[in-house]
């Protein structure tokens, strides 16, 4: 989960030293305590720490278009700001990196995030993951697919030795950690075997396909169904040669210093929300979020950010 180091040190001096010492971090910066070993960051101690915003920023990890997924929740923004009683505002970023400097610098307070952002967000910038996507059955999950153009002549994985595979960017999940940890086992060592290259989101990783940019490209098959269902290529454009195992489709967030009462807010209001007719449409028929167990349900995702090299430990390094 690798986020430019730059970003990290920005903001880890002024809130390492702002925490009583504790008795146990795990792998959480040393600006956050764990003492009941959930894996995730403590609330503070002392009252005076916990904030009570009288107007509050929501934010995401950008995986397309900005636009479109401001757009998209818009109806979740306005929801939470008349169910919380205050307002909220759709905190638009371009990176993972932003998104993670917000959260550390305390400059936004809940927020959605994409699966290989969760784990590094919770280490280094105290966000406490307490919802999914889901349905009445179950969370919503996804897995990780390799796309080659139809007409090119890659049919598995150990096909594309020597050639140019898109990567989305190195905190994702889908795009990066889960291939590192997972193709070597398929013949395919990431760097060794191929060139990596970062597109900076999935829609780039799939429209460089087609464009032939790359040969291939690792993204999250939620989001390529998205882009099929809303005309930004045809189904049978590409060709998929991997498919993994499912993943949780993301979390949401909030800031592991907010006061109790405004916790339980915004987990009730969040918990209490049905999609909109088009986000039904985008999200597979899930209608709602589900409560989120992270030391539980993101097992997995730790699991392969280990195995990727790209695990992110307690001090603000990579």
């Amino acid at each position: 989960m690798r986020v430019a180091a730059a970003v990290v040190a920005a903001v880890c001096a002024p809130l390492a030293s702002s925490q009583p010492a504790c008795t146990y971090r795990g792998d959480l910066d040393g600006a956050f305590c764990d003492e009941n070993r959930d894996l995730v960051a403590d609330a503070p101690l002392e009252a005076a720490k916990l904030r009570n915003p009288p107007a509050l920023l929501m934010s995401y990890s950008p995986q397309e278009d900005t636009g479109s997924y401001e757009k998209l929740w818009a109806p979740l923004v306005a929801h939470l700001g008349k169910c919380i009683g205050r307002p909220v505002r759709f905190f638009q970023v371009q990176s993972s990196a932003a998104v993670v400097e917000a959260f550390r610098s305390g400059r936004i307070h809940f927020s959605l995030l994409a699966t290989g952002d969760t784990p590094f967000a919770v280490n280094v910038a105290g966000a406490v993951p307490y919802a999914g996507i889901g349905s009445a059955k179950a969370l919503l999950g996804y897995r990780v697919v390799v796309v080659v153009r139809r007409d090119s002549g890659f049919n598995r994985l150990s096909d594309l030795k020597g050639r140019r595979v898109a990567h989305t960017a190195p905190s994702s999940n889908s795009g990066n950690m889960a291939p590192r940890a997972l193709f070597p086992a398929e013949g395919l060592v990431p760097d060794r075997d191929y060139k990596v290259i970062y597109s900076g989101k999935h829609d780039n990783s799939v429209i460089g396909v087609l464009r032939g940019d790359y040969d291939a490209a690792a993204v999250a098959d939620d989001i390529l169904e998205r882009m099929i269902a809303n005309g930004a290529l045809k189904a049978n454009d590409l060709r998929v040669v991997f498919t993994s195992k499912s993943f949780p489709a993301g979390s949401m967030v909030h800031a592991h210093d907010l006061s109790p009462a405004l916790v339980k807010s915004i987990r009730d209001c969040t918990l209490g929300y049905r999609f909109s007719p088009e986000l039904v449409a985008a999200f597979q028929g899930s209608d709602r979020f589900l409560a989120l167990d992270y030391k539980r349900d993101f097992e997995g995702v730790r699991q392969v950010a280990n195995s990727s090299g790209e695990v992110k430990k307690k001090g603000g390094t990579p």
